[in-house]
């Protein structure tokens, strides 16, 4: 799987991308055909604490799947995002099995 990380407005540290990359891997256990996927990281201008957005794209044979999530902190933002992908992943193995 092909795996990108774009960080908007600022550079995400080899940690959290590792991180990030980590937990979208896990996807691949249950569905393996996953072509690609790309996340996005941003930071929302608004002045509450929820101010990190991950977004997650995944792209497979026929579909694109995509989960966006906004939290205190983007490892938290993608755990979100990356479990939502995940029920997303298992009802199209299920259509598609």
């Amino acid at each position: 799987m092909d795996f990108k990380v774009n960080s908007v407005h600022f550079s995400a540290d080899e940690k959290l991308v590792s991180y990030i990359h980590e937990k979208v891997k896990k996807l691949e256990k249950i569905y393996d055909n996953i072509i690609s996927s790309e996340i996005y990281l941003r930071i929302d201008k608004n002045d509450s604490k929820e101010n990190k957005i991950a977004e997650v794209k995944i792209l497979l044979p026929g579909n694109e799947l995509f989960a966006k999530k906004q939290c205190k902190s983007f490892e938290e933002a993608a755990d979100s995002a990356v479990s939502a992908l995940k029920k997303q992943v298992e009802k199209h193995k299920n259509k598609h099995s």
